[in-house]
């Protein structure tokens, strides 16, 4: 669960970084004060998914480990009711 957690925060972080971001350069290249929203948000997604991928690959790595490994348990556990009712 601590994974899943720090991933996700990390996450957030990224998202709102880059949405600073874009929303920065987009004032200043449009020289205007007003920035569209929508664009803003779209092109913070899109950044800071490219940025999480790179950046957040060992937190990512150290969730799919204890998803696999919950998923190991669960199946093993599954697997010796099953043997325990075969048996009877």
């Amino acid at each position: 669960m601590k994974e899943f957690v720090v991933y996700t925060a990390m996450r957030l972080v990224v998202f709102v970084a880059s949405l600073l971001v874009v929303i920065g350069v987009w004032s200043l290249v449009s020289g205007q004060d007003s920035v569209n929203a929508v664009w803003s948000v779209v092109l913070a997604f899109i950044v800071s998914g490219i940025a999480s991928y790179f950046l957040l690959n060992r937190q990512r790595e150290a969730f799919a480990r204890r998803v696999e490994l919950r998923a190991q348990r669960a199946t093993s556990a599954f697997e010796a009711r099953r043997g325990r009712e075969d048996a009877e």
